[in-house]
């Protein structure tokens, strides 16, 4: 299969999931088909769904090619050992809080993997149909049109750091750290918003704490692609195997030096 093809196909199973199970939901859930995965975590019946539905449109894509779907691991955490080899990562419904709330921003997140590096990815806003795409070495495109990431041009850059998954005492020391060099602006709890973001001039510099593969998968490698960085604090690469904590995300290199170096500040 051709890249335009493989897009194409892509963008299709996007659309129609979205249909399917993503949207009939929108603002319509009732109170038992939204639970608790974790403290600071829910899913819906639309994540279940959306991912089943995902899970047999990529098979029918690629045929064989092993699937790494967020709820699939959530369920049975062996699923995260197919990072190491050819894989899809999935992101069925990313944001999930906001969606919960009958609000935006919402969108789904894939990418595919091999050897434990990411070198395809798309990122889809459920409600504009802005479909985000990435080849590794070829760029990065919204709509199919190349695009190069570009900082807001503030006086302040314009930051937006997700303290959520800090302990108290990190967060209150990142925020201490790092605000007053910033204008800080609300996270949009939802990373196929938050990187597009980064690219697209509203956005200057994230701060990401907890780096789940189909989470920031994609999104990194749209960031790098479209002329920014995303890398690990100490500067190395993410890999989708790699389970530490810490990422950094900005609409230029300088830009991401700049916050590289309040961070390591604090030994982060």
């Amino acid at each position: 299969m051709t890249p335009d093809a493989l897009h194409s196909a892509i963008h299709a199973l996007l659309r129609d999931v979205s249909q399917r199970a993503i949207l009939p939901h929108y603002q319509t859930l009732a109170d038992h088909q939204v639970t608790a995965k974790a403290a600071d975590d829910v899913v819906t019946v639309a994540d279940h769904l959306s991912e089943e539905l995902l899970a047999e449109g990529l098979a029918k894509i690629i045929p064989g090619l092993p699937i790494v779907g967020e709820e699939a691991a959530h369920a049975d955490p062996s699923v995260m050992d197919r990072l190491s080899g050819p894989c899809w990562i999935v992101d069925p419904l990313d944001g999930t809080r906001n969606f919960a709330k009958g609000k935006p921003p919402f969108g789904i997140l894939l990418a595919m993997a091999e050897g434990g590096e990411c070198h395809t990815g798309w990122i889809y806003d459920v409600l504009t149909d802005r479909f985000c795409v990435a080849h590794r070495g070829k760029g990065a495109f919204v709509n199919g049109e190349k695009v190069h990431a570009r900082p807001t041009g503030e006086a302040l850059p314009v930051a937006a750091i997700s303290l959520i998954f800090m302990d108290p005492a990190r967060r209150e020391a990142v925020h201490g750290q790092v605000s007053p060099h910033y204008r800080c602006v609300d996270v949009p709890y939802c990373a196929a918003e938050q990187y597009p973001r980064l690219v697209l001039g509203e956005n200057d510099v994230s701060i990401f704490e907890r780096t789940l593969p189909w989470d920031h998968a994609a999104g990194v490698l749209f960031l790098n692609e479209a002329g920014g960085k995303a890398a690990r604090p100490d500067g190395s690469p993410y890999r989708v195997d790699d389970g530490r904590k810490g990422l950094l995300g900005a609409a230029s290199p300088p830009l991401w030096d700049e916050l590289a170096g309040l961070m390591d500040r604090l030994g982060a």
